[in-house]
C-alpha cells in the first residue's frame, strides 16, 4: 500500500482524471440524451443504473486490458490490397470501427426522429420508445466503446491498476453528479439536443478515423497504418474536435438569440400595424 502513495502515482492520478474528465463530455452528452428515451418516471434511475455498471465494467475492461494487452494489441489480420486497402486489424480496430458507426447511425435516425411528425406525435403523448432496460443497456454499451479510447490513453500514462481504477471511478462519480443537470438543460433547451446530436456525429467520425492507426500504435509498426487507395486514416485531433464543438455551440448561441431578436421585431411590427 506504501508504495502506492507516491509523488509520481499522485502525478498521475491528477493526470488520469483530468484525461477522463475531457475524453468524458461527449460520453455525459450520449447519456443525457439517450436517457431521455425511457419513460419519464424512470430516466434518473436508467441514468443512475447505466453509469454504475459501466463504471464498473469500465473497471473490469481496464484489468482484462492490463492482462491481455499484448493478445490485444497484436494484429490478427493483415490486408494486403495494395493501393486499394493496407494495413493491419487488432482488437482496437474492430472496437472503434463497429463504435464509430453505432454512434453515427444512432445521431441520424434521432435527428430522422425529430423532422418526422410521429416523433412530435411521440413527445405530445408522452410515450418513451424504448424500455428503461433497453437504455440502460445501450448507455452501458456505448460508455463500454467511448471507454475504450480513454483505457488505452489511460494506459500510456501508467499501468498501476489501483491508480487508473481510482480515476474511473472518480470519473465516474462526476458523471453521476452532472448528468441530471445536462439532461434538465437538455430538456428546457431542445434545439442544444440536436446541437449535441450533431456532436455525437463528429464523435462517431472521430472514432472511425482512431481505427486507422490502431494496429501501428498498438505495435510501434508504420507498415500497419491502415491506408484507403494509398492515403493513411489519420485521427482527428483533440483539440480539433473540441474547437468543433465550441464553433458549433457559438452558432447555435448566436443564432438563437438572433431568431428571438428577430421574432420580436415582428411582434413589435405586428402590434403597431
Amino acid at each position: 500500500m506504501a508504495d502506492l502513495l507516491t509523488l509520481e502515482n499522485a502525478t498521475n492520478l491528477i493526470m488520469l482524471c483530468f484525461l477522463q474528465a475531457v475524453l468524458g463530455f461527449d460520453n455525459l452528452l450520449y447519456i443525457s440524451i439517450e436517457s431521455q428515451r425511457a419513460p419519464v418516471a424512470q430516466q434518473k434511475q436508467v441514468r443512475m443504473w447505466g453509469i454504475l455498471i459501466a463504471v464498473g465494467l469500465r473497471v473490469v475492461l481496464l484489468f482484462t486490458m492490463i492482462q491481455l494487452l499484448g493478445w490485444l494489441s497484436e494484429p490478427f489480420f493483415i490486408m494486403e490490397w495494395e493501393g486499394v486497402l493496407e494495413g493491419g486489424v487488432n482488437f482496437a480496430t474492430i472496437i472503434f470501427v463497429l463504435g464509430g458507426i453505432f454512434i453515427m447511425y444512432t445521431a441520424v435516425k434521432e435527428i430522422g426522429h425529430m423532422l418526422s411528425m410521429d416523433k412530435l406525435d411521440h413527445d405530445v403523448d408522452g410515450k418513451s420508445s424504448k424500455s428503461a432496460t433497453q437504455v440502460v443497456l445501450l448507455i452501458v454499451v456505448m460508455n463500454l466503446i467511448f471507454s475504450f479510447d480513454s483505457v488505452l490513453s489511460a494506459l500510456a500514462i501508467t499501468d498501476v491498476f489501483p491508480i487508473l481504477a481510482t480515476a474511473i471511478i472518480l470519473s465516474g462519480i462526476a458523471m453521476l453528479v452532472l448528468a441530471d443537470g445536462v439532461t434538465r438543460f437538455l430538456e428546457k433547451n431542445r434545439m442544444y439536443e440536436v446541437l449535441g446530436l450533431f456532436i455525437l456525429l463528429i464523435v462517431g467520425v472521430v472514432l472511425l478515423g482512431e481505427a486507422g492507426p490502431a494496429a501501428a500504435h498498438a505495435m510501434h509498426d508504420d507498415t500497419l497504418q491502415i491506408k484507403v487507395w494509398g492515403q493513411d486514416i489519420i485521427p482527428m485531433s483533440k483539440s480539433t474536435f473540441y474547437f468543433s464543438v465550441v464553433v458549433l455551440v457559438a452558432v447555435e448561441i448566436i443564432q438563437s438569440g438572433y431568431s428571438r431578436k428577430l421574432n420580436a421585431e415582428r411582434a413589435a411590427l405586428q402590434k403597431h400595424s
